[in-house]
């Protein structure tokens, strides 16, 4: 698999959503992913306190096991795990961190992501906190989520006035579905030098076809429990409009839609990886095997003209 850089990491240009371990999958089945997703050439791995409850990096950090020098860990904090411990003061970053830490078993973590933006707490303050666990070694790079353009921008020229380490990457939720992020955040990231990481990319599974027009979300699925709101947005007459259009697209074109949700994204040379969770070792292996479908800018412009619906305000 090709790989792309997140500041002076190299990574898989896809890469592993863990957010289902602990949730949707037990440990046994974890490490099956796990080690599919490593011998499928996929080397960054996602996850977060708050998945499963804090199991999720447990399960993450137990199936690296020997292999941890495979993999590029990525894992977040800010979330809320309890009434104590969330959000992005100074002293909770650092117990986050060691916390976090002990969960993955390991003495570094390689990308350490703000999970959501902490307006009660001043970015100087957060960044000061990431700088020094990257001067102990304990964090590599560290990285943003869920970040506006304005606030990239901000907390690039606070690291760079202070001379802290500064986010390497932004994670905002990125699809052939959801084009938000090319309004502003995008251009943010290209011009300050900043790694863009799509998640949920197949947008829930809407782009993986799992899903009927008009009929219940099926057991075990990412939207078979989520909120009605969610779900009637997800599966509304316009996306599925969309979306049969693009599957006849790439079906025209030798190729399933899961590539071409998966490549599509990739066209941008500002993605570094593409992060997408499974729940099956074969789920794992098809997505690592979409990625190798390069696009033409001619073919992104067919894409986009068939997307253009959803672009446009009612």
């Amino acid at each position: 698999m090709e790989t792309r850089t997140i500041g002076s990491l190299e990574v898989s240009t896809v890469g592993l959503g863990c957010n289902n371990f602990g949730a949707r999958i037990d440990a046994a089945r974890a490490a099956e992913v796990v080690h599919a997703a490593l011998d499928a050439g996929v080397t960054l791995f996602d996850t977060a306190d708050i998945y499963g409850a804090t199991k999720s990096e447990t399960f993450l950090g137990a199936a690296l096991g020997s292999r941890r020098g495979e993999a590029v860990i990525a894992t977040k904090f800010g979330g809320p795990i309890d009434e104590e411990r969330k959000g992005a003061s100074g002293a909770y970053v650092k117990r986050a961190a060691e916390d976090s830490l002990k969960r993955l078993g390991t003495d570094h973590i390689d990308l350490y992501q703000l999970h959501f933006p902490d307006q009660s707490v001043p970015i100087e303050e957060t960044l000061g906190a990431l700088d020094e666990l990257v001067r102990e070694g304990k964090v590599r790079e560290i990285g943003s989520s869920n970040f506006s353009a304005a606030l990239i921008e901000e907390a690039d020229g606070v690291s760079r006035e202070r001379g802290f380490a500064r986010f390497v990457s932004v994670q905002n939720e990125y699809s052939l579905l959801n084009r938000t992020p090319e309004r502003h955040a995008l251009t943010a990231c290209e011009k300050f030098g900043v790694a863009f990481i799509p998640y949920f990319p197949l947008a829930s599974g809407v782009l993986t076809g799992k899903y009927q027009r008009g009929e219940v979300p099926p057991p075990q699925t990412r939207l078979a429990n989520a909120p009605q709101e969610r779900v009637e947005r997800a599966l509304s007459d316009r996306n599925f409009d969309v979306v049969e259009a693009l599957e006849q697209w790439a079906s025209d074109h030798g190729h399933p839609l899961l590539d071409l949700a998966m490549s599509w994204l990739l066209h941008r040379p500002v993605v570094a990886s593409v992060i997408a969770g499974a729940t099956r070792p074969e789920q794992v292996r098809a997505n690592a095997e979409a990625a190798s479908w390069k696009l033409t800018d001619a073919e992104v412009a067919e894409v986009d003209e068939i997307t253009a619906p959803l672009m446009r305000k009612d």
